[in-house]
């Protein structure tokens, strides 16, 4: 088996029952399993809510390191359309050419550095520092910036040994709580003073929506991001005849990114919780317990998916989940795709190979459920064309 395969664990289960489920600090949660069932549930909010309690949707529970409400993402309709409507221009900045060309050079020249190295430690050196440098741009903050978010980590909720790190999440509020004071204070044209310029539904965003905003922008595309990346290099170490094609097929290039999002699925899954007495699958759901939509099991989901468990790199009909689903669809999906459509195209031009020399998978662990989502450790050689 090669090194870059990533196994479903979800399989026997999905297929007998559809559902299962897995202790999280004392409030269980049911996995959706199925593709359609994922779907369906994603887009019943009134049913199953993301707006609860700050923290409790997500997986595993956040409750115990904030207070702050993620916006627009445990927000339900339709308060939520409001967030989205002022959100979602700034986020597809990704598509105007400046952002392209400002993103080429930094994937340009992080991969023409390590070209020149023998080797290069991926999760720490590459991807970590290649999202933290593009966040700059999706922020419209100084370049410099990123020194800084780089010395966080890979996850700025957790350090090493730990699922959860309230000391550590207090470095990243504090840090938003200064540089929002700051933006009150001198307001310039990056994020923070934009979303404190702004009104929703006719009202003047408060800093701590403004603060939940970032939270959401800060947390959720970082180890997503790093793993998508990292993945990917993986894989393309693996399959050196992929990269081959890719390069000779340029055409294909934007169907493999999704192939890529399907199969490495870089969220597990996100929770919602209960509004009503309810089934789902056939099984009974209360009000107030949660359920989460496991997009890495629904994107294997073999009664829609043709040969789930490998990478078609021009796979033609691809419905997956990756993203998310529904008006809870990820925030930041067009500057994760940009990412990877910008770090391919790199590849292609300028890589004749890449060796896989040192891996250490990183798995997440869920009751019986064993999940490779990525690496701790990734240790490859970029080899020039």
């Amino acid at each position: 088996m090669k090194k870059s395969t990533m196994a479903d664990p979800f399989a026997q289960v999905r297929k007998e029952k559809g559902f299962a489920t897995v202790s999280d600090q004392d409030d269980p949660v049911t996995m959706m399993l199925r593709l359609k069932d994922v779907r369906k549930c994603a887009h019943n909010a009134k049913t199953f809510s993301s707006e609860d309690i700050p923290g409790r949707i997500v997986v595993p529970s956040e409750v115990n390191i904030r207070t702050t409400r993620q916006i627009p993402f445990e927000v339900d309709p339709p308060k939520h359309k409001g967030f989205r409507g002022l959100l979602d221009p700034w986020f597809k900045r990704p598509l105007e050419n400046e952002y392209k060309q400002k993103l080429h050079s930094i994937v340009d020249k992080l991969v023409t550095e390590n070209l020149a190295g023998n080797s290069v430690e991926v999760i720490n050196e590459f991807s970590l520092v290649l999202q933290s440098r593009a966040l700059t741009l999706l922020l419209n903050t100084p370049f410099e910036d990123s020194i800084q978010w780089i010395s966080w980590g890979t996850h700025v909720f957790r350090s090493e040994g730990d699922a959860l790190d309230g000391d550590k999440a207090q470095v990243l509020y504090d840090y938003l709580d200064e540089k929002l004071d700051q933006a009150l204070a001198n307001p310039t044209d990056d994020l923070f003073s934009v979303l404190l310029g702004a009104e929703v539904d006719g009202k003047k965003m408060s800093k701590e929506e403004a603060k939940g905003v970032l939270i959401l922008t800060f947390a959720g595309g970082r180890d997503t991001v790093i793993n998508a990346v990292s993945n990917s290099i993986a894989y393309l170490a693996d399959h050196p005849e992929s990269l081959k094609r890719l390069r000779d097929e340029p055409e294909i290039r934007g169907k493999a990114i999704e192939e890529f999002i399907r199969y490495f699925s870089p969220l597990t899954h996100m929770g919602r919780v209960v509004k009503e007495d309810t089934q789902v699958c056939e099984h009974a759901a209360k009000a107030d317990s949660r359920i989460s939509l496991c997009w890495a099991s629904a994107n294997r989901d073999e009664t829609v998916f043709e040969n789930p468990n490998e990478i078609v790199l021009d796979r033609k009909m691809n419905p997956h989940v990756g993203f998310g689903f529904s008006h809870h669809n990820c925030l930041g999906a067009t500057h994760a795709r940009q990412i990877l459509s910008t770090l391919i195209d790199v590849l292609c031009d300028k890589v004749g190979s890449i060796d896989l020399l040192e891996t250490e998978d990183n798995i997440e662990e869920w009751d019986d459920f064993h999940r490779k989502v990525g690496y701790e450790k990734l240790v490859v050689k970029f080899n020039p064309k």
